[in-house]
């Protein structure tokens, strides 16, 4: 299982991974060390310390991800909303629409979402429904 608690360093330290992987670990100190400003122990644990939570791999010096970013961060976000909001996503758009006003392209972007999901959920019904001989 991959743990999802990341501080906001090693977000950066991942981000940077995930821009240029697969990367040799020595390139990736060295490019911690012009954009973080660390010393290479200091890339090196935090590398270590991420392998060990599930994100990503070092075989051999070649750094890569075991999940995608965009996952990374799904996963994430899903996890917040279980703690946050009992697992209702309704719940936490409500919420969040409280706080901040959708643009007209973001309630496009959404809908286009949820048609999508629909789409999903009817093929899977019917899926289903063919399989169970109905």
């Amino acid at each position: 299982m991959v743990d999802t608690n990341l501080g906001a360093v090693e977000a950066r330290f991942a981000d940077i991974i995930w821009q240029n992987e697969p990367i040799h670990s020595r390139e990736l100190a060295k490019i911690c060390g012009e954009e973080l400003n660390w010393k290479r122990p200091t890339a090196y644990n935090v590398l270590r310390k991420l392998c060990e939570k599930g994100i990503f791999q070092n075989n051999q010096g070649i750094v890569s991800s075991r999940i995608s970013r965009q996952d990374f961060y799904g996963m994430q976000g899903e996890q917040f909303v279980e703690e946050a909001f009992e697992g209702s996503l309704p719940a936490f758009v409500a919420a969040f629409t409280a706080r901040k006003k959708l643009t007209d392209g973001e309630i496009r972007e959404l809908m286009g979402i949820i048609q999508r999901e629909e789409g999903k959920s009817a093929r899977e019904r019917a899926d289903m429904a063919r399989k169970e001989g109905r």
